[in-house]
């Protein structure tokens, strides 16, 4: 069996009037997407949109957020976090 051919930078399709998209035959069998495959837009801004199987998105766990604030102090309790939201919302409103 030969491999699908690969097409240029880009292929040209057309949103239907209902909003859906085909994914040209050559895609789909180059990345072995078949009907019911779940697949994801990614918007990266501007016109920029990807589009990636949704397996392929690596799942978020707990140990990949922490730290990701920068918050430096001590660690904090729940009713330590929980007042300073408190707080915060009262302050602006």
């Amino acid at each position: 069996m030969k491999p699908p051919p690969v097409l240029s930078e880009s292929t040209k399709v057309r949103l239907s009037t209902k909003g859906q998209l085909v994914v040209p035959k050559e895609i789909r069998e180059r990345h072995g997407w078949t009907a019911g495959v779940e697949l994801v837009f990614e918007d990266l801004g501007g016109d920029r949109v990807v589009l990636r199987q949704w397996a392929d998105i690596p799942e978020t766990r707990l140990e990949d957020l922490v730290g990701c604030t920068g918050y430096k102090g001590p660690a904090k309790s729940l009713e330590e976090m929980e007042a300073g939201v408190a707080e915060g919302a009262r302050r602006s409103r």
